[in-house]
């Protein structure tokens, strides 16, 4: 049997990598993954934030589909998923870190803790190491090498070991590289992949870097300096940002920075340029740490044996902002946040190692990529397509998908908040995007839809939904959507017919 390693670094740009061309981050060891594998080069998410997107990665299903709309969003226990589709081809999925699910509550007591948390387990997941958002195994482990931690834990660890919280600087965590958490959980799966004495095995290791709080540890810290880099893709001034669209202005004038930096109050909006510049240092140095323990990892797999017989696919749940728009973080509708890195490896087929794809590809085809390697049954319901044609090294199908989609609904179930600030009902707020190589269009569903020609507009800067020039164009792209949407809906039961000789499936 096939060996399967899914690997997650969350909240990681698709420009995160030296091998998409970044002039100043550099990923050795990423790269040489992808130079024997396969490096997907306009690869998207479907969904953010990180609970929404690891439903549709892990289900293969669009949200139209899954339905799981936020962070808290319980996922329906009817879908299935890649850890319950390996249980069924004999693997038993291992989980080292979190998968962000939260449990259906028509299959728990009301009083059953696992309904007070989205950071629930994906059904059909064993558990080795669990990461929750207060990470305990990886506060117990630091207490046992000696270390420090704050009574606050996970809260107050994140605090730099010296300076202010604001503005950002690029002082240090307070804690060493080797005793991160990203090192921490590479360690406990090395530790397992040795115990497995050759038995197959289905492994997902869910690192949480480079997602915020935006510190790293020395040396990463200053591996780059502040001023290096491109400038950042925004308006000139936030208010002008926020004049796009009255669900950008809601952003702006609503998003944290203790989101993003332990301890800072305030709006992000209200850093300056200066401040974005040293948060971009430290995430590039998160992503630095990432490529070392991919290094790590490789170097297990060869060790133990398991690198020729092991499909390795690397990817993210979604991207990050970054200071662009003068975000941080990820949601709404720009490519910054839905354009991520995926690169898969397949030992058993060489003629596609070391090549590129500029095909469009979604999150939703990892699911059938997997099973379909692992010669599992590809479920008809999904809404992803295998990329096995690309392992092989081939070309694109004929009738491979020419548009991306992805979905991001912004209700706030418990506060209510985004419905009173934008005067909208819990189901208008939402949004879906269908974008192309040339055009970009947002639909909102109680608010105005956006344009964009990205081939004049890059950065996605001048709306032209209300230009006559472009009203084809919106036309086009608004029928496209809708044909997409009734090509996706939920076929759990469609392709069964009920007859008198009984149920006939297509």
């Amino acid at each position: 049997m096939l060996n399967v390693l899914l690997i997650t670094a969350d909240q990681w740009r698709a420009d995160g990598l030296s091998a998409m061309g970044h002039s100043i981050l550099k990923t050795p060891n990423i790269d040489a993954l992808a130079a024997d594998g396969v490096l997907f080069r306009q690869h998207y998410c479907q969904a953010a934030p990180c609970a929404p997107a690891r439903a549709c990665l892990y289900t293969g299903l669009y949200q139209m589909t899954n339905r799981l709309c936020r962070n808290g969003t319980p996922l329906d226990r009817r879908h299935d998923n890649d850890a319950l589709a390996a249980r069924r081809a004999g693997y038993e999925p291992t989980l080292f870190g979190y998968t962000d699910v939260g449990a259906d509550p028509r299959a728990h007591h009301p009083d059953d803790p696992a309904l007070s948390t989205y950071e629930g387990i994906l059904p059909g997941m064993t558990v080795r190491t669990p990461l929750p958002g207060d990470a305990t195994a990886w506060l117990s482990w630091l207490r046992s090498r000696g270390i420090q931690v704050p009574e606050e834990g996970f809260d107050r660890i994140f605090l730099p070991a010296e300076g202010p919280v604001d503005p950002p600087s690029d002082a240090p965590t307070r804690f060493a590289a080797q005793d991160s958490i990203t090192a921490f959980l590479t360690g406990e799966f090395l530790r397992w992949l040795e115990e497995q004495n050759e038995r197959p095995f289905f492994a997902h290791l869910s690192w949480l870097r480079p997602h915020p709080p935006f510190i790293a540890a020395e040396p990463y810290n200053r591996m780059f300096a502040s001023e290096d880099g491109s400038a950042f893709v925004r308006a000139a001034h936030v208010d002008a940002e926020g004049a796009q669209h009255p669900y950008l202005d809601y952003v702006l004038n609503s998003q944290p920075k203790s989101h993003f930096r332990q301890g800072a109050e305030g709006l992000a909006a209200e850093w300056n340029v200066e401040d974005a510049h040293r948060i971009r240092q430290a995430y590039w140095g998160l992503i630095a740490k990432i490529d070392d323990e991919i290094g790590r990892v490789v170097r297990g797999l060869k060790d133990t044996g398991a690198w020729d017989n092991t499909l390795v696919v690397l990817t993210t749940d979604h991207g990050e902002m970054m200071g662009d728009h003068h975000m941080f973080g990820k949601g709404g509708y720009f490519d910054g946040s839905y354009h991520i890195p995926l690169i898969a490896r397949d030992p058993r087929r060489p003629a596609g190692h070391g090549i590129t794809v500029d095909a469009f590809t979604e999150s939703v085809d990892v699911m059938p990529t997997i099973l379909e390697a692992i010669g599992a049954p590809v479920p008809h319901q999904l809404d992803g397509r295998s990329l096995v044609p690309f392992l092989d090294g081939g070309p694109a199908p004929e009738d491979w998908r020419r548009t991306v989609h992805w979905e991001f609904d912004f209700r706030d179930v418990a506060s209510g908040r985004a419905q009173q600030a934008l005067g909208l009902p819990l189901n208008a707020c939402n949004l879906a995007v269908i974008r192309d190589d040339r055009y970009k269009y947002v639909h909102f569903t109680g608010l105005p839809s956006l344009l964009f020609d990205l081939k004049l507009d890059p950065g996605e800067l001048r709306d032209v939904a209300d230009d006559p020039d472009y009203r084809h164009v919106r036309l086009e792209c608004t029928e496209r959507l809708l044909a997409w949407r009734a090509h996706n809906l939920d076929r759990m039961l469609t392709h069964t017919e009920l007859t008198e000789d009984g149920p006939v499936t297509a």
